[in-house]
């Protein structure tokens, strides 16, 4: 703020005002004359002599520490200018060259600037104070320069303002691409974000997330870090620490912030990567502290010091661990290097830097390669002045080739031809051998649209006036005892990903992967990770993901859920598995065995069916109700033995639909025909005249049957319309879907269930009241046998079923269908296919009226009785037991005369004449 300040004041004293040092002509490092002078902005010193308290004088102070990568990109510069001049690029028309020394200082940059601000062909190098600069002609036309992000930005400010052309071989700041601050500025490297991005994709690549940072700490440095930050923020990459050295070395503080950052190195034990984004001459500082103490590291080093050979010469530089770094993409440079040997006999009267290099060559002559390198590096202006004044010079030809950065001296001489070029366009219909033929605005509009050639790639600026190249991998290791840099990979900023040469260089980039650098250990597929109290998101607890969830990558914030229908997952699972379909399969031994009981119903029907076929005309078929009625209850019977089979196998609409309509409607059927049976069988058997006046009225057999099935038909039609059932997927059971039959109405069923209930309770109620009949005639009380076990069977299986699922719910259904099934059927039928066998005496006519006859005779004695109680006073109509015999035996068949025994008086009395001949009659019919 004081400089700018000063410069402000400088502009309001008006146009006679001019800054000048004492010897202007010093003050320039090189310089060369031209039609069209460019100029160059280079840290060949890496500081500048403060004195010990601050200046109370405004002079320039001079400089120490001779940087010789950057002496080499001033060379560069020289270089392409000169090859440009012999060239036919611009015909009649030379380049000329100012290049000044900003000694990585903003102060002394900005000084350099002013002067190219001034007026072209000035007695005085004036800066004219003015509120149009468009036909202003300055001392030059375009800048190649700064060296640093740093000064760069300060001197592009004040470029500017006059809006001249200012290209940078090596600043790469991501906030130089903003035009809105700095309109006039161009670079032929990427931006830093680029870099940024391509190191936090190499850390992920090789598994990192727990890093440290270490920058310096000026306006390159701090852009750097927060580019970094973002990047690796947004691909959950976390820095353990950052730590800022002073951005000069003439800083009091900085040996011990050097002394600090190295302590915090060696202290946090998990980190082993660091990220250092510094200069140079900050990195060798650095390093030297750190192999004192033994570091051993992963280092991944920015583009600034990622080819620097006066580092990889350190002295036991290989105890660091391992250096990866991005550098820039270079083309070739042999022209360049076949200008360095020509270099010695070059004249250094208008290159103070060349005459600088030779006396330092002098000075440090008789030292080893790196103490000599070092000696160059330490050298002040003012020791070198008195120490070569009496040696003799010399010169070493591998040197420079040995420091050469190819990256950044292939982007200086980018940089002078896209000015070159740009010049070039705007001499086409202009004299340009007058200075004064354009201003610098009008070429920077020229330099906006440039386009050439070099190497058969285009070269061409962004709309941010950014150059886009690969970068260079580099991988620093140790071949035949040096330190050799070498490129592992290339980095393509567009596609975002690695390019490796060959299966070699790509194993090199596995072998990185082996170091461990985390907060945590990698949470493994089938863990997640739980944030500890740390502030950092790398610092974390691995757990196991719960039951039905899981986790197929490494370090997954979170589980993720499998889909609870269809699929589940053990703990510390990394997949999800289908669940395992149940239902009652074929193949179960379960329902094998269910199978095989409805097998044997089915063929003890069709047995009973044959056996009552053989014997339709016996009494015992007959007294069954017929061939006719036997065969709809067997019938009836198939059909639900039939029934289970829709139970078994996997459900479909269609046996879900099926298999209780048909059960319901059959179970009716047979139910209703039982009923018939048993009104016959009361009518047949009973005295009371009011119950025989109304078992004739209901008893009509066919009405009876047809009412009865049909409205259990109705029930399962109405049922199957409005609530039909349907395919179920039932999900209760863990790891598994059970496909059942849901029901659609649990009304509608119980309904069904109920009337079939109903139906069996009045046949119970009738059978109960004939169960005293004759022996050989004893079938209501085998059906009341049967309703009861019905009863049993379905009371039971309601609460079973109720409390019962999984995929053995059916097979209650089957079991409780087929106990009444054969309940009912066993009780009706085995008992006459038992006398039809074995009882074949007991199956005659003569035999079964025998007993006819002896149960109505006692029936008949019981009935008078009852009689005689009431009415002892009519006599009239009074007859003899043997009266009544003989007169029905007269009247059973024919000729035959049966006696009916126990013929016996009553308390004195005789039964009525008409009594025993009625129930006879009655019985003999309902044979």
């Amino acid at each position: 703020m004081a400089f700018m300040s000063f410069l402000v004041s400088c502009f309001v004293i008006g146009t006679d005002v001019a800054f000048s040092c004492q010897n202007t002509d010093d003050f320039v490092g090189a310089s060369s004359p031209g039609d069209i002078v460019i100029g160059g902005l280079f840290a060949v010193h890496s500081e500048m002599l403060h004195p010990e308290e601050y200046p109370i004088k405004p002079v320039i102070q001079n400089c120490s520490g001779f940087e010789i990568q950057i002496f080499l990109q001033t060379l560069a510069m020289i270089h392409a200018i000169e090859t440009i001049n012999n060239s036919t690029l611009l015909p009649g028309v030379t380049l000329g060259y100012e290049i000044y020394d900003t000694c990585a200082e903003v102060t002394k940059a900005m000084a350099s600037a002013l002067r190219f601000l001034s007026k072209f062909n000035s007695s005085e190098d004036v800066v004219e104070f003015k509120c149009n600069y468009s036909d202003y002609v300055p001392r030059i036309k375009a800048v190649i320069g700064a060296s640093y992000s740093e000064v760069s930005m300060a001197v592009s400010r004040l470029l500017a303002l006059q809006l001249i052309p200012q290209v940078s071989p090596a600043s790469s700041a991501e906030i130089l691409s903003d035009k809105i601050r700095f309109p006039s500025f161009f670079r032929t490297i990427p931006s830093d974000f680029h870099q940024t991005r391509a190191m936090v994709h190499l850390i992920c690549e090789a598994g990192w997330n727990w890093i440290g940072v270490i920058a310096t700490d000026d306006d390159n440095g701090r852009f750097a870090l927060e580019s970094f930050g973002v990047q690796a923020m947004a691909n959950n990459v976390c820095i353990a620490f950052k730590e800022m050295l002073p951005a000069y070395l003439s800083d009091s503080t900085f040996h011990t912030k050097v002394d600090h950052a190295v302590e915090k190195i060696v202290k946090e034990t998990k980190v082993n990567v660091i990220v250092v984004f510094m200069r140079q001459f900050h990195v060798l500082k650095l390093f030297k502290k750190a192999i004192e103490r033994n570091v051993n590291k992963i280092w991944i080093a920015s583009d600034n010091w990622s080819t620097a050979v006066k580092i990889s010469t350190i002295p036991n530089i290989r105890q660091l661990g391992t250096i990866v770094g991005f550098g820039f993409k270079s083309g070739d440079i042999s022209t360049f290097q076949d200008f360095l040997k020509n270099l010695h006999e070059k004249p250094t009267d208008n290159n103070k830097f060349l005459h600088e290099y030779i006396m330092l060559l002098s000075a440090c002559a008789h030292l080893e390669y790196h103490d000599f390198q070092a000696c160059i590096a330490n050298q002040s202006q003012d020791d070198l002045l008195q120490n070569v004044e009496n040696k003799q010079q010399i010169w070493r030809d591998d040197f420079l080739n040995a420091n050469i950065e190819p990256g950044f001296i292939h982007s200086t001489i980018l940089a002078a031809y896209a000015i070159a070029h740009a010049i070039k366009g705007q001499c086409k219909h202009r004299k340009c051998k007058d200075p004064s033929a354009f201003a610098p605005w009008e070429l920077l509009e020229e330099l906006e649209k440039v386009t050439f050639i070099d190497d058969d790639k285009e070269i061409k600026f962004d709309s941010n006036g950014d150059l886009s190249t690969n970068y260079d991998v580099l991988l620093w290791k140790e071949i035949d005892g040096r330190m050799e840099i070498t490129t592992m990979a290339e980095y393509d900023p567009e596609k975002g990903h690695f390019i490796f040469e060959d299966e070699e260089k790509k194993k090199e980039f596995l072998d990185l992967q082996k170091v461990q650098s985390t907060c945590s250990q990698h949470c493994r597929p089938g863990q997640m990770k739980k944030i500890t109290e740390s502030p950092h998101t790398c610092c974390y607890e691995c757990v196991y993901c719960p039951e039905n969830h899981y986790s197929n990558q490494t370090d997954i914030d979170y589980c993720y859920q499998c889909n609870n229908k269809t699929y589940w997952a053990p703990v510390n699972s990394t997949t999800c598995y289908r669940k395992t379909i149940h239902f009652l399969a074929w193949t179960d031994w379960f329902a094998i065995f269910l199978l095989l009981l409805s097998a044997f119903g089915v063929v003890l029907v069709l047995s009973i069916s044959v056996i009552f076929a053989k014997n339709v005309s016996t009494p015992v078929v007959k007294a069954s109700g017929g061939l006719t009625v036997c065969y709809i209850i067997l019938f009836s019977h198939f059909l639900i033995f039939l029934s289970t089979i829709f139970f078994i196998d996997e459900p479909t609409e269609f046996k879900c639909k099926t298999r209780q309509a048909l059960f319901g409607i059959s179970f009716t059927l047979c139910v209703s025909c039982i009923l018939i049976k048993s009104l016959k069988i009361l009518l047949a058997f009973s005295f009371d005249p009011k119950l025989q006046n109304f078992l004739k009225c209901v008893y009509k057999p066919v009405p009876t049957v047809v009412t009865c099935t049909g409205i259990q038909v109705i029930i399962c039609t109405f049922w199957l319309i409005f609530k039909t059932p349907f395919v179920k997927q039932n999900f209760s059971i863990p790891r598994t879907i059970i496909l059942e039959c849901n029901e659609g109405s649990i009304v509608a069923f119980g309904i069904m269930l109920s009337y079939i209930a109903a139906l069996a309770f009045v046949c119970f109620i009738f059978a109960f009241k004939g169960r005293k009949l004759p022996e050989n005639y004893n079938e209501a009380k085998f059906i009341t046998f049967g309703m009861l076990i019905y009863f049993i069977a379905w009371i039971v299986f309601i609460p079973v079923y109720a409390t019962t699922f999984g995929k053995y719910l059916p097979a209650v259904e089957i079991i409780v269908v087929l106990i009444s099934n054969y309940g009912i059927l066993c009780c009706t039928f085995l008992p006459k296919c038992y006398i039809i066998i074995y009882k074949q005496e007991t199956n005659t006519k003569s035999a079964f009226l025998k007993m006819v006859y002896t149960y109505s005779s006692k029936s008949a004695s019981s009935v008078a009785v009852s009689q005689i109680s009431l009415d002892s006073k009519s006599s009239s109509s009074r007859a003899t037991i043997s009266d009544f015999c003989k007169s029905e035996g007269n009247s059973v068949n024919g000729n035959s005369h049966l006696q009916v025994p126990g013929q016996r008086l009553i308390k004195g009395k005789v039964l009525p004449k008409n009594t025993a001949r009625t129930m006879a009659r009655r019985r003999l019919s309902s044979i």
